[in-house]
């Protein structure tokens, strides 16, 4: 059997796209990535899809095909800091240098600024990762210099190829009622399926359902804070609150509560979800939510898990209405595309005679029902 001190998925990991499996439509003949690496076409760009479906791995390929200085970066953990690093490192050279930057999502609009004048000047090639939805998660200036591709969850049969390439390298056997067993547990995530391979063959040395079964038992709750699990689990409890669940929703609060995840961090998602989510429909919704984060901050676990619960019960009862949310995106997409467009003279500040006599106030109505907005943008509606 392989050393397995090396993880398997590093050891399986494809290093040039004929080794490649799933994402035809992206890396099939013809198709964008595929083309970009053919041509060695130089430019940013922010891979969108569910996990262990390949997007770690297109980014090292096609920063090998370009011949750039890789550097990946977590931004769950990662900061200012670590780019200015990367900077300084790469001051004298020649190759362009590609920063590959999973869970770009968690980096904050302070990060993401910072990051946004090296991407325009090519300073740095970057490649971000994510599982969310870039159009709420990244800063319109920025996604607007980043070109997105949206991978898919990989099907039953693709899994089982890479199912097979993991058993090859493993010298072990499976037959084909395992492989399908474990091609259905994996839903699509490849990572899920090589893990189990990797737990089991360790375990007993030989690859079967029942082993496949019991290595699951044996195994902890899979959540590390730093890795991908956590915001896949905060991920399901925020979009089953905004299903309006309840019963999913605690459930998943459960297991946030079980594995240690500091009650502030939970906390905080409400209070987001509370105006995000919920919004007008509902505006106690913030209050409550405010008030749980409070509640934290004052008991504290075990206790404090039950104004969790409370909290999340009745976000999920809550009237849900985003439109204060979708009309701030909206509103921000026009800022950054326009910038700062004229604002109309009868709504400016007019504290000098000069400003008086430029018109600066002029005809101004306290309770008018013109538009307001630049002349640009004057029939706009951000709020619906």
């Amino acid at each position: 059997m392989s050393n397995l001190i090396e993880p398997l998925a590093s050891q399986i990991r494809p290093k040039k796209l004929s080794e490649f499996i799933g994402q035809e439509h992206l890396v099939g003949e013809g198709k964008p990535i595929r083309q970009a690496i053919k041509n060695k076409h130089i430019f940013s760009f922010v891979l969108w899809g569910p996990p262990g479906t390949g997007k770690t791995t297109i980014a090292r390929i096609y920063s090998d095909a370009i011949e750039a200085d890789f550097y990946e970066l977590s931004a769950v953990s990662a900061g200012k800091d670590d780019i200015r690093s990367i900077l300084k490192n790469t001051e004298n050279t020649t190759k362009p240098v590609v920063l590959f930057l999973d869970e770009i999502h968690r980096f904050n609009k302070g990060q993401q600024d910072y990051l946004l004048p090296f991407v325009e000047k090519g300073k740095l090639t970057l490649i971000g990762a994510t599982t969310e939805n870039p159009s709420f998660e990244i800063i319109a200036p920025l996604l607007s210099r980043l070109r997105v591709f949206v991978l898919k969850e990989l099907s039953s049969r693709e899994i089982e190829k890479i199912i097979d390439r993991a058993v090859k390298v493993l010298k072990l056997k499976i037959n084909k009622e395992s492989k399908e067993w474990l091609g259905i547990f994996a839903n699509g995530d490849a990572r899920q399926a090589i893990g189990l391979i990797e737990q089991t063959a360790s375990l007993y040395g030989k690859l079967s359902i029942e082993n496949f079964k019991t290595a699951l038992q044996s195994r902890f709750l899979r959540f590390d804070k730093q890795g991908e699990e956590h915001y896949n689990t905060i991920s399901a409890f925020i979009k089953s609150m905004r299903a309006s669940n309840a019963d999913a929703a605690l459930y998943y609060l459960a297991r946030l509560v079980d594995s240690g995840e500091d009650s502030l961090f939970i906390a905080r998602r409400m209070v987001i979800f509370a105006s995000e989510d919920v919004g007008i429909a509902q505006p106690t919704a913030l209050v409550v939510a405010n008030d749980v984060f409070r509640a934290c901050e004052i008991i504290g676990y075990p206790e404090c898990a039950i104004n969790l619960a409370h909290g999340v019960v009745y976000l999920c009862k809550a009237s849900k209405n985003r439109s204060a949310y979708d009309g701030l995106r909206a509103a921000q997409s026009d800022v950054a595309q326009f910038g700062n467009l004229p604002i109309p003279l009868n709504l400016r500040n007019a504290p000098t005679k000069l400003m008086k006599s430029l018109g600066y106030g002029k005809d101004y109505e306290m309770y008018s029902k013109q538009s307001l907005l630049p002349d640009q943008l004057k029939n706009k509606k951000y709020f619906k």
